[in-house]
């Protein structure tokens, strides 16, 4: 009787670390999407959407402040680089004055 209990108690213990981590690795919301296939399309192609818009501003970013840096470099009067720089930026303010800032031209 008591090795039975013993035992009862050492499953209900393993069973409750079980359901935990099926809880942390959040095993019903995999299962779910995997009964509804729309579901998880439609979270996936949201998903996306979201990395693309954030790499698209990002990259944005990313090209102002080095446009930005290079004019700073050009104010330095460097001989080599700051006339190569100067035409850089000169051909990008060129460009967003032809197309007034669009991309597509």
């Amino acid at each position: 009787m008591f090795g039975k209990r013993r035992l009862l108690t050492r499953i209900n213990k393993k069973l409750d670390e079980i359901s935990v981590t099926m809880e942390k690795f959040k095993l019903v919301d995999y299962v779910y999407y995997l009964e509804h296939p729309r579901k998880m399309l439609l979270a996936n192609f949201i998903g996306g959407l979201a990395r693309g818009f954030g790499i698209a501003v990002g990259f944005t970013l990313l090209g102002a402040f080095i446009i930005y840096f290079l004019q700073i470099i050009v104010k330095w009067n460097l001989p080599v680089i700051g006339q190569f720089i100067s035409e850089i930026v000169k051909i990008v303010q060129e460009n967003i004055s032809k197309t007034g800032g669009r991309i597509d031209g």
